[in-house]
């Protein structure tokens, strides 16, 4: 591929719900640009962008890919983008890369939740975007009824710069607002000059000199109104809304004019701010700037090793060049650059600022990780990721892939950041955690494919543990005589519920050496032996303080052993006449919902047995419901909530402390554990 400069350059991410046709509309442009010579599809699992297995089994995006397009003397990189929820984070480092998005939406489906949420994203960041209506080719479709969903939605700057030649079987292409009318057919004549006349007057309030001229009845030229509409798009004043059917190719060609003609370029974007030791500097998308690249997305690939995607923010990253990570303090040599066109590598010389490519095997290197020179060290805003609200036990299917499961998972782990991979101390069990069940199913079938280890999911169980609700007393002898010395120990110990959270105390009060000092250490070790296993069901005990008060011993027969047995049967005794329970984690759930599907959100965490603590609407339509609510219950709450709120729902879900279960919940977990034990055996 021919190097380009950075104002030759367009940095553009597609962003959509699911299945609006974002990798089907990336295809058409490749093909229409001549990058690649066969139209693929996504039902046929064909597409260069979804060249992964589990994205042609599902025919769905379920990672970034970087998809260069060569058009007008201009290289297009088309950033494409997962749609489904469970991808989030894929989308948050993306849309990063990117000066300005088309957001494709479904003319079948309208505005979907999806799309909300992506626009959302973008405005947060004040990209510059466009609207693709596709499938314009289905059947009981309206460009009408789309046009008025979206300036219903997202507001008057919604506006089309084209009109659709025919609908449905009939579709044929689009007429081009901005044109000089020629060739428009008579059925489109009165649909053209009123969108065309919106269009130009809507140009025009967006530059003083443009309206001055408009007003006075001067007709304004292509270069001026070119140049406005240009000015729109970068200030947000103006959404160009256009109309195809990427399936069939059509609306390619005009999308990446628009891209080329009127979307900033990387030497158009607001300058980056990246950290220098304790100050700040400003750095612009400049070849004679210092060196400043970030990694945006990490493969992890089993036969090339790990790949790093990596945009270009300032100088010119060359291949065969040392440079420092400066995230982390690593030297990293640089082989060969790349660009990317999905899985296919090109290798070139260097990347000019803005640029998107990759480089192999930097072995020190994750994703949001900052690339410069070891002289002049900077690093770039790191990128946030959603934290995970769905978690799977992970067991190993066999000793091979016990072996192999900590690398296998750290791997998977650098490659998707929205993942996370933790050791549950109190069951014992490893805990895969996504933003939903497909998310963690495809990091298990990744995991297979690219390294070998087969992994069952299972529900994670909870980790109840026990306490008592008394004070009690007790004593244990420990004496056996075996020949030679015996061993004895005698203790009494008083036992007393602690406040929640209080863990386990030990304290003692002897007097007269009834138990000698050396032996008290003995005894508190044998009562922090018998916390491992409580009285009802056999969890961790706590919130509870221990008291050795009095005992005896044998000057022969008594040693450390015998008191620490002793200690441990005096407390797992004491226990059992404490008035033992079973406590639950308690879970902080903070629920953003729209506000007409708050009263079924909170209903729903009351079946939960869930404590609502309030509600606070946000002034955008949506408002969050706080609770408090048993972790037992929350564990497919991801799933239900998407179910609810059809997608439009998020949360975020932390431990908050333990509460005792209920006695009715009590009699069933106490059958569970013992159905459990029966299936180990």
């Amino acid at each position: 591929m021919a190097k380009f400069d950075t104002q030759d350059l367009r940095n553009v991410v597609l962003l959509s719900h699911g299945g609006a046709g974002k990798t089907m509309l990336a295809e058409a442009m490749l093909f229409a640009s001549g990058a690649i010579t066969r139209l693929g599809r996504t039902d046929d699992g064909n597409t260069t962008a979804d060249y992964e297995p589990e994205e042609q089994k599902r025919t769905t995006s379920v990672q970034t890919a970087v998809l260069p397009c060569p058009w007008k003397d201009r290289k297009i990189n088309v950033v494409d983008t997962p749609g489904y929820a469970d991808y989030r984070g894929e989308v948050n480092s993306a849309i990063r890369v990117a000066e300005s998005a088309i957001v494709v939406v479904d003319a079948t489906s309208g505005v979907e939740v999806g799309t909300l949420q992506m626009w959302q994203m973008a405005d947060e960041l004040e990209l510059p975007r466009a609207v693709f209506v596709n499938k314009m080719d289905r059947e009981n479709v309206s460009y009408e009824t789309t046009l008025d969903a979206l300036v219903e939605v997202f507001g008057r700057k919604c506006l089309a710069v084209q009109v659709p030649n025919g609908a449905e079987a009939s579709f044929k292409g689009v007429v081009n607002l901005l044109g000089d009318g020629s060739g428009v057919p008579d059925e489109l004549s009165g649909a053209y000059e009123e969108l065309r006349e919106k269009l130009i007057e809507t140009i025009a309030e967006a530059d003083d000199d443009l309206m001055m001229k408009y007003l006075e009845g001067e007709e304004l030229t292509d270069v001026e109104i070119a140049q406005g509409l240009k000015q729109g798009i970068a200030s947000g004043d103006i959404v160009p809304v256009m109309f195809g059917a990427a399936g069939s190719g059509i609306g390619a060609e005009e999308v990446m004019d628009l891209v080329v003609d009127a979307m900033p370029s990387p030497a158009d974007g607001k300058p980056v701010e990246a950290a220098v030791g304790d100050g700040e500097a400003t750095l612009t998308a400049d070849a004679g700037g210092p060196l400043a690249a970030q990694v945006f997305k990490t493969s992890a690939d089993p036969f090339v090793g790990k790949l790093s995607y990596i945009r270009v923010i300032s100088g010119e990253f060359k291949s065969d060049q040392q440079v420092w990570n400066a995230t982390r303090s690593e030297a990293e040599r640089v082989g060969q650059v790349y660009v990317l066109t999905g899985k296919e590598q090109e290798a070139v010389p260097s990347l000019a600022p803005g640029d998107i490519g990759a480089v192999a095997k930097l072995s020190s290197v994750l994703t949001g990780d900052t690339l410069t020179e070891r002289s002049n060290p900077m690093t770039l805003p790191a990128y946030v990721f959603p934290t995970p609200v769905y978690q799977m036990a992970a067991y190993p299917k066999s000793k091979a892939d016990v072996d192999k499961i900590t690398t296998a998972l750290a791997r998977i782990t650098e490659e998707d950041p929205s993942l996370s991979v933790q050791r549950q101390t109190e069951t014992g069990e490893l805990l895969l955690g996504g933003l939903g069940d497909v998310h963690v199913e495809v990091a298990v079938e990744r995991m297979q494919r690219k390294f070998g280890v087969e992994l069952e999911l299972k529900t994670p169980r909870v980790p109840y543990m026990e306490t008592i609700t008394r004070q009690t007393q007790v004593e244990y002898r420990h004496k056996k005589q075996s020949g030679g010395h015996g061993q004895f120990g005698h203790v009494y110990l008083e036992l007393e519920p602690l406040e929640r959270g209080g863990g386990f105390e030990f304290a003692e009060r002897i007097v007269g050496g009834a138990v000698p000092r050396e032996y008290i250490p003995s005894v508190e070790k044998g009562c922090r032996q018998a916390l491992v296993g409580g009285a009802v069901s056999g969890f961790p005990v706590v919130d509870l303080r221990a008291t050795l008060y009095d005992g005896s011993f044998h000057s022969v027969d008594s040693s450390g052993v015998s008191f620490e047995i002793a200690g441990s049967h005096a407390l797992s005794d004491g226990i059992k006449l404490a008035g033992p329970i079973i406590l639950e984690p308690v879970m902080r759930v903070d629920v953003r919902v729209p506000d007409s599907d708050a009263g079924e959100v909170m209903g729903d965490l009351n079946g939960k047995r869930a404590r609502i603590l309030g509600m606070t609407p946000q002034g955008d339509g949506t408002t969050v419901v706080e609770a408090e609510a048993p972790q037992a219950e929350m564990l497919r709450y991801a799933t239900d909530l998407r179910s609810q709120t059809q997608g439009r729902g998020s949360f975020t879900i932390s431990f908050d402390h333990y509460d005792p279960v209920p006695g009715h919940i009590t009699e069933r977990i106490i059958q569970e554990v013992e159905q459990q034990k029966e299936a180990d055996r």
